[in-house]
């Protein structure tokens, strides 16, 4: 599932640390791609296979500005039990991503 580096993704992320809940939602609805570019009835059903959903990931959030921004809120949000995609990313990455986030941040995962 290494696709991605996880440290150095936890890392780009930590810009974001400071950053309160409701800047980051009010940011991500306002600017990201998915929230007014898309009608989501058009949006396809992740499949639950790795590389499908990361090649469907990776096209819905194409040049969306905000992706950190919500891969962050997400992370904060819904942690490992996080559905869909957030930040350019699939669940399944994600969730990978979480403990590597986490401890980042202090906490244990």
């Amino acid at each position: 599932m290494s696709e991605f580096d996880h440290a150095e993704m936890a890392a780009r992320l930590d810009r974001c640390a400071d950053v309160p809940d409701d800047v980051l939602n009010e940011v991500v609805t306002r600017d990201g791609l998915c929230f007014w570019a898309f009608d989501r009835s058009e949006i396809p059903a992740l499949s639950g296979e790795d590389t499908p959903d990361r090649e469907l990931a990776a096209r819905l959030c194409a040049g969306c500005p905000v992706i950190d921004e919500c891969l962050e809120l997400d992370l904060r949000i819904a942690g490992p039990d996080t559905l869909g995609v957030w930040g350019a990313l699939p669940d399944a990455d994600r969730r990978a991503l979480f403990p590597v986030w986490l401890r980042r941040r202090g906490g244990e995962a």
